[in-house]
Order: structure tokens, then C-alpha cells, then sequence
């Protein structure tokens, strides 16, 4: 069995082929009972050790509450799943899990006429915060490398227009951090596949008289491939009720269906689902671009830039001095970037090319590495030698701590583009403009200069309708690791 990865690309998606997939369950087989271990360990020693040294009465008994809560509360809020395994949000569940246990053990006290919880028994619980989050974390970052390596995946049987199925095929191939690859496809109408997956049976464009056509097709196929999920998106040839029709035979059938509604690069937490009518409603709440959060973000990057000012302060010297006895020219490079909004502001740079460079760049216009409306070349002439250490490690930009102090830029948001580049912006691409730009960024920690005109927008785009201060910090944490690795700087 071929499975297909299918490159981002502007032309129609190539199969691409991808290494056959070790079936192994979704979780591997230690990772319930060694979460499971560490949470019951972690809940009960040190409760045990605080409650003897403080001379609790029982001491043993309530370890043992202890013990046996925090496992339950996991499983209640079903922490010991794949997809709590599979969640870049799991340690927001467990801090949750854990508050709950922590007025569970105070219920139980109070319940059982005992005293108040004491200092010590709190402190005791902080172990099974900690070494759950790292076991929890542990186990996602064995499972995202299972997953790179064609592990732990599920077989997906997709079945929606040809058009869909392909745009279907193409956004799980961009990435590997899901456990979902296509193996086969239940084409509806006439439409022509380019994706290269494999089509199993076609399903008329109109609704068959008898329900029973479309079930026994689908679940034929599946069968077929071992199809472990079945993927329908819904469209003018799959009404909904022709999918509710589907969706009992697959359930009757023993298959799970996912219906794909057809938006992409929203954040979970901006999903609620809602009933109105026996109609199933998605609502999806706006992006942060007003009100608290915008005023405590503003805040925040204008003391964190003042504060990295004055720790950067002295390598600021060094760097001007260096910049200066490097090359002939100014210390500084002042250019014109465009901000929120489409207002303009001038942006400050340490100087890494020579002087003359902007006249320099039309000659060399014909060798730009990148596809898109920017211009890279990984081994430019007009960079100094100073200048590309500075690039390789981004010290170049640390001036671009005043720009965000003065309110022009943000510490997290997308690039700053050039004017040029801006009037060459389609209307997808304007939405970039619609928060302040950042001096680093989803663009800045995932490839940099390496990744093409289209992951940089994609990447932009789901910084803006999904930013909040928490993954604001994730970023900013991730960027000092890029720096060091300076993959993707020139």
C-alpha cells in the first residue's frame, strides 16, 4: 500500500511516496501505565512523607486518597487518552486536573473532621503538578517523533468532492505532527483527482434513491484499506442529509467519521459547539485584536523591550563597535518597513551590508532564492563579514527593541515587509498588516529565510487570527533556540 505526501507547492500537488506505516496503536503500549505510575507515585509519597513529618494523623490512609484521586480526576477528564497525548495544550489540562485535586483532598478533609489542610501537605502536592507535566509532555514528544517517522498513524478514508479531497489530502501532507494519513479516497461527481491517492469507488453526484448505496460503497472501501477513520466534507454533492444517512451505516458498521467543515488554522480554544433546531452550529470566536488583551499585550512588549534594553545594553556597544571597525559606514541601517494598519514607520537595524546595497540589489534581482514577493539569497554579495555573523544569529535586530518601546512593532507578530513588497499583496496577504509586525515570530522559529513565500504567509495568517499572550511566550521561548541553531538566517 502506497501512502502520499503531497508538497506545498503553487502547481497542482505531485505524489509524493512515503514510508510504509508501522501499525502500532495511536498510544504506544507503555505510555497509559507509565502515566499512570508516576501520577499515582507522585500524588502519594510525598503526601505520605509531609502528612508522618507533621505527625497528621492517618498519614498512610490519606497518601492513599491522594494516590488514588489524582489517577481518577485523569481519567474523568480523560488525560490518559491519544488525544490528550497528542494535544500541545496538556499542560493547561493538567494544572486543571490538578487544582481540582487539590479541592478534592480539602472536601475530604473537611468531610472526615479533620483540621484544615495543612502548609505542608499543599506544598507536598506541587510533586504531582511537575512530574505529570513532564511525564505528560515526555510522552507527546515521543509520540510527534513516532508520528515523523510514520508511526502511530491512522489510516484515513476521505470521501467529499474531488476538489476537497485534494485540498483535504494536501493540508494533512504539510505537516507531521498529526496522527492522520490518507491512504484512500470515495470521490462524489464527476471532478477529476490530481492528488495522487488511490480511488477506491466513485459515488454518484446525486443522492442514490436508496441510502444503503452510498454506506455500502463507503464501508466496502474501507474495509478494503483498513481504513481506521473515515473523513467527510460536506459540499453541494454531500448534503447534510445525505451525510447523516452516511454517517449511521459507518456508525452502524463499527467505522468513526470526522466531517470536515472546511476552515482551517483556527485554534481550538475559538471553537464551541452549540445546537439550535436539531442543527449542530460551530461557532468560532473572532481573533484578540481589540480590548484587554491587545492593551495587556502593548504593555507587556514595551517593558519587555525596555527591560531587554538595558540587559542588552552592553552588547549593544560591542555590536556597534564591531559594525563600525568592520565595514566603512554607519553603525545603524534605518529602512522603511510598513506596520498595522498599512502605516509606515522607520525600522532600525545594525548596518550588515555595504553602504551602497540598495543600489546594489537591482542587479542581482535575477538571483532571488525566494518565490515569493520577498528578496533572499543565501550567499549575498553586499553582506559584510560582520554582517553575516550578525544575521546568522539575528543580533542584527536587537535595535528593533526601540521600534517596539516607541509602539512601532511588537516583541511576537509577523515580519515586517518592505513597501515594494506590500504593493504586490494580494487580499489574503493584506490581512498580515492587520496586527503590529514582530521582531520574531511563528516565520522566525520555523525555518526562517529556508521556508517558501506560501509556509511564510500561512504561518503569518495563524499568528493573527490566533495569537494570545500564553502563545506568545511559547514563541518567544522557542526563538532563543532558533537564534543558537541560526538555521535559515542569511
Amino acid at each position: 500500500m502506497r501512502l502520499f505526501r503531497v508538497p506545498m507547492s503553487r502547481q497542482a500537488p505531485i505524489p509524493v511516496a512515503r514510508p510504509p506505516v508501522r501499525r502500532v496503536e495511536t498510544g504506544a503500549h507503555w505510555y497509559r501505565p507509565t502515566a499512570l505510575t508516576v501520577d499515582v507515585l507522585a500524588a502519594g509519597l510525598p503526601i505520605a512523607a509531609a502528612f508522618v513529618e507533621v505527625h497528621e494523623p492517618h498519614p498512610l490512609r490519606l497518601a492513599a486518597a491522594s494516590a488514588l484521586l489524582w489517577p481518577l480526576i485523569g481519567v474523568f477528564s480523560k488525560r490518559y487518552t491519544p488525544l490528550a497525548w497528542g494535544d500541545r495544550g496538556g499542560l493547561r489540562a493538567v494544572i486543571r486536573d490538578w487544582l481540582v485535586l487539590v479541592g478534592a483532598l480539602a472536601t475530604v478533609r473537611v468531610v472526615c473532621g479533620l483540621d484544615s489542610v495543612p502548609a505542608e501537605a499543599f506544598t507536598a502536592l506541587i510533586p504531582a503538578l511537575v512530574l505529570t507535566a513532564v511525564c505528560q509532555k515526555s510522552i507527546h514528544r515521543h509520540l510527534l517523533a513516532a508520528r515523523r517517522n510514520a508511526r502511530a498513524l491512522r489510516h484515513v478514508l476521505v470521501v467529499g468532492e474531488a476538489p476537497t479531497v485534494d485540498a483535504v489530502v494536501e493540508q494533512l501532507a504539510q505537516r507531521t505532527d498529526h496522527e492522520y494519513v490518507v491512504v484512500g479516497a470515495c470521490p462524489v461527481g464527476d471532478g477529476e483527482m490530481r492528488s495522487g491517492v488511490p480511488e477506491y469507488v466513485r459515488l454518484p453526484g446525486e443522492a442514490p434513491e436508496s441510502p444503503e448505496t452510498d454506506a455500502l460503497a463507503v464501508l466496502t472501501a474501507a474495509d478494503e484499506i483498513a481504513a481506521d477513520l473515515v473523513f467527510v466534507a460536506p459540499g453541494r454533492l454531500m448534503s447534510g442529509e445525505r451525510m447523516r444517512r452516511l454517517s449511521w451505516a459507518l456508525h452502524d458498521g463499527g467505522r468513526s467519521l470526522m466531517v470536515l467543515p472546511g476552515i482551517t488554522d483556527v485554534a481550538r480554544r475559538r471553537i464551541r459547539l452549540t445546537s439550535a433546531a436539531g442543527l449542530t452550529l460551530l461557532h468560532i470566536a473572532p481573533p484578540l485584536q481589540r480590548g484587554s488583551h491587545t492593551v495587556a499585550k502593548s504593555a507587556l512588549d514595551r517593558a519587555g523591550a525596555l527591560a531587554l534594553i538595558l540587559f542588552f545594553s552592553p552588547l549593544l556597544v560591542l555590536l556597534a563597535l564591531a559594525v563600525r571597525l568592520g565595514s566603512p559606514g554607519p553603525v545603524l541601517y534605518r529602512q522603511t518597513r510598513v506596520g498595522r494598519h498599512g502605516k509606515t514607520f522607520a525600522m532600525w537595524k545594525f548596518r550588515t551590508m555595504v553602504v551602497d546595497a540598495d543600489r546594489l540589489k537591482s542587479g542581482l534581482e535575477a538571483q532571488n532564492e525566494n518565490d515569493g514577493h520577498m528578496f533572499k539569497m543565501r550567499r549575498d554579495p553586499r553582506v559584510t563579514p560582520v554582517g553575516r555573523i550578525l544575521r546568522r544569529y539575528s543580533l542584527d535586530e536587537l535595535p528593533q527593541l526601540f521600534n517596539i518601546l516607541f509602539g512601532h512593532m511588537s516583541l511576537v507578530g509577523p515580519r515586517p515587509p518592505l513597501p515594494e513588497e506590500v504593493l504586490k499583496y494580494n487580499g489574503v496577504e493584506m490581512r498580515r498588516l492587520s496586527i503590529k509586525p514582530g521582531l520574531t515570530g511563528l516565520w522566525q522559529v520555523s525555518g526562517r529565510s529556508d521556508l517558501s513565500w506560501r509556509e511564510t504567509v500561512a504561518l503569518d495568517l495563524r499568528y493573527v487570527d490566533n495569537w494570545s499572550l500564553a502563545g506568545d511566550m511559547n514563541v518567544m521561548a522557542r526563538t532563543l533556540r532558533a537564534v543558537l541553531d541560526g538555521q535559515g538566517a542569511y
